[in-house]
């Protein structure tokens, strides 16, 4: 393997990214190289004066097939693929000539299918060939040959072709990053195509957002990706008013607060402390539905992440500058709102936009060897799939708090037990391994606020134990999954106890 300094005779340069392309072309020309170039990076080169062969004129063969065929020629990747010390002699049989440096960037194929209403048609004519196949050439050829795939490169390659030439440090990490260029955008392609939502194999791609400070914990190194061209409303896209980047932990903390607070169309306040809600309301005014939510928990909501579906008032605003809290998000922020927060000077200030329900995707969690994959779970209980089981038949407004209470449930911790009242929550029981446990947690949250509230259980109750525990709390109503062997056992402790309970048909674990 050659891994001496290379320097740059001839350079092939075609782009769809052109950022920066003319001024580094101009110094690679005054630097004496040759330059050979295709379709619009051609003419914007030329424009700017700078001197380049087209494509066409250095293979002697013309674009053809509305340009699908113009660069898969033999001189173009004889020049690049040929080993210097062992092809030489062939090369000058067929007149070909070495290619130095490679400089490609690709059809924006995931740009084009984030269009509104792309035809699959369109989509197609997005997908770069010859791009990817002169970038694998070139990027194969480490020994002799530099690539580059982001104009951020640019500026390191000139100064070290001025320092004696390009390493070979250097051409094997750019032929790393050309790699990864390639098969992130042949996993894109790939997942736009594939018509099974768990095809035999499954790829992913993400672009490098930034580096964090570090993850779960300061030893342990962290970085965020971002899903290429997304454009959603999310905690990444969000912008940030005031505050320190977002760590590891506020991330992932952030975007379990606002996918619950997704769930409700109607005014919701949510706050999350380490990835669990502990105080959750919904109402018709925003100031007094965040009082509502806040207040269920205000011990656990010290340091907590604080995320609205509606503007931010002044109000709000006035309440949050008393408390310590990580994070606030919202759609948007009174101009009164921002002026308060920005004395809380290390408080995250996020900006959403306008949410919408959350939508169908998957997700995913590495194990060792492997990737579990599934389906989010957007599942929404609708009041006639509730199933009384009991003598004591809830009324509407228990109704209402079940169903209120079901949405927050899918985002607690398994075991999870929550005691709501009037769409606010009053105490939560999470992760726990017994549910018995769980109940406990729960009530002890409650404290005295316990009275006519309702229960919810991410799944069955195994036996009558949690329901005997209930008796005289002052917990009127109860919403599970039901299934259990031990079913009647239960519903006879809440007949005894005079407890309605319904019956939603699925759980919903959340590990």
């Amino acid at each position: 393997m050659h891994t001496e300094n290379t320097t740059i005779k001839r350079a092939l340069i075609s782009v769809s990214d052109k950022t920066g392309i003319v001024e580094f072309a101009k110094e690679l020309a005054a630097q004496g190289a040759e330059i050979i170039s295709t379709g619009g990076t051609f003419k914007a080169l030329t424009d700017a004066g700078i001197p380049a062969i087209e494509i066409s004129n250095f293979t002697g063969f013309p674009e053809m097939m509305d340009g699908r065929v113009k660069t898969l020629h033999p001189l173009v990747h004889g020049g690049i693929l040929g080993l210097r010390d062992k092809h030489a002699d062939q090369a000058a049989q067929h007149n070909i000539k070495w290619i130095d440096l490679v400089v490609v960037n690709l059809y924006p194929f995931s740009a084009t299918i984030q269009k509104p209403n792309v035809t699959k048609d369109e989509a197609i004519e997005n997908i770069d060939i010859g791009g990817p196949s002169m970038i694998r050439s070139a990027a194969k050829n480490i020994g002799y040959v530099s690539v580059i795939v982001d104009p951020l490169d640019y500026s390191p390659l000139l100064a070290e072709l001025q320092n004696g030439g390009v390493t070979y440090e250097t051409r094997c990490r750019l032929s790393a990053k050309a790699f990864g260029h390639t098969a992130a955008y042949d996993s894109i392609i790939h997942n736009y195509f594939k018509t099974d939502a768990f095809p035999e194999d499954y790829t992913l791609t993400f672009k490098k957002f930034y580096d964090l400070r570090y993850g779960e914990n300061p030893h342990q190194l962290a970085c965020v990706y971002k899903e290429p061209n997304n454009t959603e409303h999310n905690i990444l896209n969000a912008k940030i008013h005031q505050g320190k980047q977002l760590s590891y932990n506020n991330i992932n903390d952030a975007d379990g607060a606002l996918n619950l607070t997704r769930e409700f169309t109607e005014p919701a306040c949510v706050v999350v402390k380490h990835a669990n809600p502990c105080g959750v309301a919904t109402g018709s005014d925003i100031t007094e539905v965040f009082r509502r939510a806040y207040n269920a928990d205000a011990l656990s909501a010290f340091g907590g992440i604080i995320s609205l579906n509606r503007i931010c008032t002044k109000e709000i605003a006035e309440e949050i500058a008393k408390v310590f809290a990580e994070i606030v998000i919202a759609p948007s922020y009174e101009p009164e709102a921002l002026q308060i927060l920005s004395t809380k000077k290390n408080l995250r200030v996020l900006e959403t936009g306008e949410l919408t329900l959350p939508k169908p995707k998957q997700e995913f969690r590495y194990v060792d060897g492997g990737l579990l994959v599934q389906d989010r779970d957007t599942n929404i209980v609708q009041p006639e799939q509730l199933k009384v089981v009991t003598v004591k038949q809830p009324t509407p407004e228990q109704i209402s708090t079940m169903l209120f209470a079901w949405k927050v449930l899918k985002y607690v911790k398994s075991n999870a037990i929550l005691i709501a009242k009037e769409n606010a929550t009053v105490g939560v029981g999470a992760g726990q391994v017994s549910r018995v446990d769980a109940v406990d947690i729960a009530i002890k949250k409650a404290g005295g606020n316990i009275g006519s509230t309702i229960l919810a259980s991410d799944a069955f109750f195994p036996f009558r134990d949690s329901i005997d525990k209930l008796a005289g709390t002052g917990i009127t109503a109860i919403i599970q999954p039901g299934g259990s062997i031990k079913d009647e056992e239960v519903i006879k402790a809440c007949d005894e106890h005079g407890i309605a309970m319904v019956f939603t048909g699925v759980r919903c674990f959340k590990h």
